[in-house]
């Protein structure tokens, strides 16, 4: 038998109305009260109702994500952190890995708060396409491209700082590694600035390509490029994953990072500063990707107004995995 609020305010010896207050984290209630029922729900395994939740208040107090893969460091950290913001705040998370109108359609059923959906390059969708729900919609991808608010993380100022940093350090050979064989907006806008910076100053430069954007793609395309003659001398990768692969293929082919290769990762994730030897990194601190994500959400669940683009400005951090090429005259 499930247990309910009306269990937990027998046992705990306050109101209903206290008990429902508290696990919503309600100001209302005193700190002292709100724990003892919090511990009282947790002893008693209390597992909110989301459909009784929302006959009660109006709002379910659940989030939908679509969720485009379960295998990707970075956006496995983002959600981790964009739902323990969420949780801080009484809200479920409630994820789908299924294609974007399944996920919706399930989530209309559930009648959850707001949707966010992680812009999935394998759903080409035409740029007025709106799904048939009335719940409030936030993507995460690149902005203008769909007729819901876009959180926008400048992917190609991302790479044109990375250029940069390279050109800056006197590197004149570089090479990007990470143009999938799929059209992929996100990484179109990033290999776009590439190709346009690097001919801006000069730079001898090549697109490598992968199958995708995981670990062992990015291992097979590092370790073609730089068994060539006259290999670069730095490469930008696509992805923190492809980071792991390419930084895998320089061990083996005994080529010290920095010393004889620079490497700049896109994706601003923790992990990039505990690897044996740690990032250079471009992008988007994803702490503050994740508090962005769900500051609007909350606006959007308050039916207050967002606007359409909402651009992120990413950063350079600048670790150990870059420095002066080698060997300015090969």
């Amino acid at each position: 038998m499930s247990v309910t609020i009306k269990d937990i305010a027998e046992r705990a010896g306050v109101s209903f109305s206290t008990v429902s207050k508290a696990l919503r984290n309600s100001p209302l209630v005193q700190e002292k009260t709100k724990q003892k029922v919090l511990r009282i729900a947790e002893e008693m395994g209390y597992q909110p109702n989301i459909a009784a939740r929302r006959l009660v208040s109006k709002k379910s107090q659940a989030i939908g994500v679509v969720w485009p893969s379960v295998e990707r460091a970075t956006t496995g950290t983002l959600i981790t952190l964009i739902n323990e913001e969420l949780e801080h705040r009484s809200y479920t998370t409630l994820l789908s890995i299924n294609r974007t109108e399944s996920a919706i359609a399930a989530f209309h059923r559930f009648q959850v708060d707001a949707i966010f959906i992680f812009y999935n390059h394998e759903e080409q969708v035409p740029p007025d396409f709106r799904y048939p729900t009335n719940i409030p919609i936030l993507v995460y991808g690149v902005a203008g491209h769909v007729p819901y608010p876009t959180i926008d993380v400048r992917r190609d100022q991302a790479t044109k700082l990375a250029v940069s940093h390279l050109y800056e350090l006197g590197h004149r050979d570089i090479a990007y590694i990470g143009e999938p064989s799929r059209y992929d907006l996100l990484q179109v806008e990033k290999i776009r600035m590439f190709r346009e910076e690097a001919a801006n100053l000069g730079i001898r430069h090549c697109v490598v390509p992968v199958d995708n954007m995981e670990t062992h793609s990015g291992y097979l395309a590092a370790k073609k490029i730089l068994q060539q003659e006259g290999r670069p001398t730095a490469i930008i990768s696509g992805s923190y994953d492809l980071t792991r692969g390419i930084m895998q293929a320089a061990q083996e082919l005994k080529l010290s990072v920095p010393k004889e290769l620079s490497i700049v990762s896109y994706d601003n994730i923790p992990q990039s500063a505990t690897l044996e030897v740690p990032l250079t990194t471009v992008g988007v601190d994803i702490a503050k990707i994740a508090n962005k994500v769900t500051e609007t959400l909350l606006h959007l669940m308050n039916e207050e107004s967002v606007p359409l683009s909402i651009h992120m400005e990413p950063e350079l951090i600048v670790r150990s995995s870059t420095a002066a090429p080698f060997d300015l005259s090969r």
